[in-house]
């Protein structure tokens, strides 16, 4: 059974819309919309410290916190599955590796019971 790179089988396994929706995950989960994020969710804490404590409490939770801590946390599993990614290649290289040579110890078998075979 020949040795196959997950990876890119996936990759170019992937449909239009699931295209798309990577695309747009990718984006979404960076520190630079995250960044767009917090300044959005900046440009109405001005009204929600006017209007008084619970206002800023909803302001954290519901503007800052989901808005931003979103892109935060999609950063942060981009980077675990890249890891994850990094680690599968490794394997897959190693595994390419292994095969050649255990094919070269074949060879190298065959070729000592070939001579074996001869000095009977």
């Amino acid at each position: 059974m020949a040795i196959r790179n997950i990876n890119l089988i996936h990759k170019e396994s992937l449909s239009f819309q699931e295209k798309v929706a990577l695309y747009i995950t990718k984006g979404v989960g960076s520190m630079y919309c995250a960044y767009i994020f917090a300044a959005i969710a900046f440009i109405g804490l001005p009204d929600a410290i006017s209007a008084g404590k619970t206002e800023i409490i909803t302001w954290v939770t519901q503007t800052f916190l989901q808005l931003v801590l979103l892109s935060i946390i999609m950063v942060g599993q981009n980077v675990l599955v890249k890891r994850s990614e990094l680690r599968a290649e490794a394997d897959f290289e190693l595994d390419i590796k292994n095969e050649k040579d255990i094919e070269q110890i074949k060879n190298s078998l065959n070729e000592i019971k070939d001579i074996l075979n001869k000095v009977k």
